[in-house]
């Protein structure tokens, strides 16, 4: 599909500024049945974006976190070109005033994503990655560097809540890497891995919205990843998945190797 990159960004950044930023910190919260949170902000944000990717792609379908599950599934199953949005990942951060959220949207044609946006509006950031072509970040390519460390002088970024209980007990007990963070968004969790703000991360289990285009901007900005399973973290479908991911092939190997020695 032929599409305009600045005039992506545009749709994106300028429903970032209108929607998300007026609202920060300044919105009530929801509980989806999930469990996971919903606000205004996450609705009038994907609405807005779903009308303007309307509006100049009428052919491509859209996929959005805020749709129901069953329309979600039937989209993935039966659309050659598709659009998956997530609005507004990072609801929790927003909500209570942390500056750590984003707006995500990849581009999936015939079952792979070949476009990748991740907007960042409090550091006025934009990823993007394209499919073969490489990664930027604000329109300068992006390459992650090689940590040059061991793992256990490592910095990791870890969502220990969706991990087996087991692992993450290793973790905390045994502690592999020198540091740990967890932010709480996985799209900006990618695209700062991808910039090599910290060497390792792990996640236990992400959607396809939230995954989808920051995973593409790290793959493209040549990092290394797979799920606990060792299998590629996309999939077409909504099903749930782990992943693992580092700077480098050297770390990559580390970090694979110690969690399935512990796992269990």
């Amino acid at each position: 599909m032929n599409y305009d990159i600045a005039t992506l960004k545009q749709i994106i950044t300028s429903a970032a500024r209108e929607e998300l930023l007026p609202r920060f910190a300044d919105v009530q919260r929801n509980t989806k049945v999930d469990g996971s949170f919903v606000t205004e902000a996450d609705l009038a944000t994907q609405s807005r974006i779903m009308q303007a990717l309307k509006e100049h792609y009428p052919d491509v379908d859209f996929l959005g976190e805020e749709m129901t599950e069953s329309e979600q599934q039937a989209l993935l199953t039966s659309s050659d070109s598709l659009w998956c949005l997530d609005p507004l990942d990072g609801t929790s951060n927003f909500a209570a005033g942390t500056p750590y959220y984003a707006i995500s949207l990849a581009l999936i044609e015939r079952g792979v994503p070949t476009l990748g946006i991740v907007y960042d509006p409090n550091r006025d950031e934009c990823f993007v990655g394209i499919h073969g072509q490489g990664a930027w970040l604000n329109d300068a390519p992006l390459k992650v560097r090689p940590a040059s460390l061991p793992l256990s002088q490592s910095t990791a970024l870890i969502d220990f809540k969706r991990l087996p209980k087991s692992l993450s007990m290793n973790l905390v007990n045994l502690q592999p890497y020198a540091s740990q963070r967890s932010y709480g968004s996985v799209a900006l969790d990618w695209c700062w891995l991808a910039s090599s703000r910290f060497h390792v991360y792990l996640h236990g289990a992400s959607n396809i919205w939230d995954y989808a285009a920051g995973l593409l901007v790290f793959n493209e900005a040549g990092g290394f990843s797979c799920t606990l399973d060792g299998e590629a973290i996309y999939t077409n479908s909504l099903k749930k998945r782990s992943s693992v991911g580092a700077l480098d092939q050297v770390t990559f190997d580390q970090w694979i190797a110690w969690l399935r020695e512990n796992i269990n």
